[in-house]
Order: structure tokens, then C-alpha cells, then sequence
């Protein structure tokens, strides 16, 4: 019983030293990310929403770093495709994945980036979620806002999803979640009409594909947001509560 506790003591401190150094690192990021913040190619609508996304934080925290090859899961208008770009330089490459079966014009949002040589490291593919490839394994599995959707996606079984998403990772490779925060306890109850999840749920969906759970940033967290709005109403747009989770996948 002593080593049980010594053991689960140890483990305790362990994460709390990895958190704190995360946390850190989102407080103080590295020149890399300052660098990536301040690159003068990201568009004046990107910059505007900074204040609001904190991508210092989200970068920080993440551990992404130069020469990191990234899936990125559904980029929309590129907003976190130009910093990840950015960051992982011109040895790193990020792999934006969109659902196939989004309209064309969502597609589309992603072309400003693709077309700029700026972001030459960038390569976009339309596939089923449910069959997720990447052309080769990554560091990392980046998907901010949208968890919640996989759940509201015909035919995507978030189970399978999230063991391709370990599947894809390289042995210690990162998967990081960044999402819109239900109502403690909900589940997936409000994920198609608030655009919203409990944490707890990704939590618990993720660890069973076979990840680890490294740790959770509360630094984006909002106090004043009901959780009983959508996230596009006006009165929390912009201003919703969030959470980043990050898990990795164990090296053998």
C-alpha cells in the first residue's frame, strides 16, 4: 500500500510540474510563437480576432514547435493554419483536413491561405472523418472548435474517430483539444444546438481511444458565460467560456 501511494504521489507531482511548466509556456511563449503572432502575411481579420482567440495561449500551451508536422482537423478561414504554419517554419508542415461533404464555399475558406506562398508548408485534403489518413505520422492532432460537431456529423462515430486520431500520431505525439465549454455534466447534449461540449466528455471519449492525459488550460476560461447560449449569440460571441485539453499518445 506505501508504494501505491509513493507511486501515485509521484505521478501527482509529476503532471503538476508538467502543467506548471505548460502553463509557463503559455504565459511566456517562444520567440517562435511570438514570432508566428506577429508574422506580417496573417490578414487584419485575423489579427482583429486575437484578442478574443489568445493565440499565445493556445499555441503556448500546445507544445507545437519548429519542424512539428501537424493535422489540423477542419481550418475553416485559416485563422489557426497561419500560426501553426508559422510556427512549425519551413521544416514543418501542417496538414489541414476538411469533411468531404462540407459545402463548397466552406471548403473555400482555406484557399487565402493555400494560395499565399507565405504558407507553402500547408496542404489541405477533403476526406471522410470516419477513414482519417495523414501522409505520413505526426506530432501533433490540432482541432479548435469543432470537437463538439464530430458528434453532430452524419455517419462519424466519435469512437473510431478518435482511435484514427491516435492512429495517426507518432508514439508521443500530441492531441489538442480547444473547444467551446457546455454546462458541466451535459455529455453531448448541446453539441448541435449551442455548439457546445463538456469537458469531462472529451475527456472521457479521448482517453478511451488509448491517450494519456497530459493536462487542461483554464486560461481561457470565461466565468461570466451561462453555457445556456449558443455560441454564436451575441451577448458571448467572441467571449465564450473554452478549454484546451492535451493528451498524448505513449510511446511504447
Amino acid at each position: 500500500m506505501k508504494h501505491r501511494i509513493v507511486i501515485g504521489a509521484c505521478a501527482a507531482g509529476l503532471l503538476f510540474a508538467f502543467q506548471s511548466a505548460a502553463f509557463a509556456a503559455a504565459a511566456n511563449p517562444p520567440a517562435y510563437v511570438t514570432a508566428a503572432i506577429a508574422d506580417p502575411h496573417r490578414p487584419k481579420t485575423d489579427t482583429n480576432r486575437d484578442a478574443d482567440r489568445t493565440p499565445a495561449v493556445m499555441l503556448g500551451f500546445s507544445g507545437v514547435k519548429p519542424g512539428d508536422k501537424v493535422a489540423e482537423l477542419i481550418p475553416a478561414g485559416g485563422y489557426a493554419t497561419r500560426l501553426l504554419s508559422a510556427a512549425v517554419g519551413p521544416n514543418g508542415h501542417i496538414y489541414s483536413i476538411n469533411l468531404d461533404t462540407l459545402n463548397d464555399n466552406i471548403k473555400a475558406q482555406i484557399k487565402p491561405v493555400t494560395d499565399d506562398p507565405a504558407y507553402a508548408n500547408v496542404s489541405v485534403s477533403n476526406q471522410v472523418l470516419g477513414e482519417l489518413k495523414t501522409p505520413e505520422p505526426v506530432d501533433m492532432v490540432w482541432t479548435s472548435q469543432n470537437y463538439h460537431d464530430f458528434h453532430n456529423f452524419p455517419g462519424l462515430d466519435v469512437t473510431v474517430f478518435n482511435q484514427l486520431v491516435f492512429d495517426a500520431l507518432k508514439p508521443g505525439g500530441t492531441y489538442l483539444v480547444l473547444d467551446h465549454a457546455a454546462e458541466p455534466g451535459s455529455g453531448v447534449r448541446d453539441t448541435a444546438t449551442l455548439h457546445r461540449i463538456d469537458a469531462e466528455t472529451v475527456k472521457k471519449e479521448v482517453l478511451a481511444a488509448g491517450f494519456v492525459f497530459v493536462g487542461a488550460s483554464d486560461l481561457l476560461h470565461q466565468a461570466d458565460d451561462p453555457h445556456a447560449v449558443k455560441v454564436f449569440d451575441p451577448s458571448v460571441r467572441g467571449k465564450t467560456d473554452q478549454f484546451i485539453l492535451k493528451f498524448r499518445k505513449p510511446k511504447p
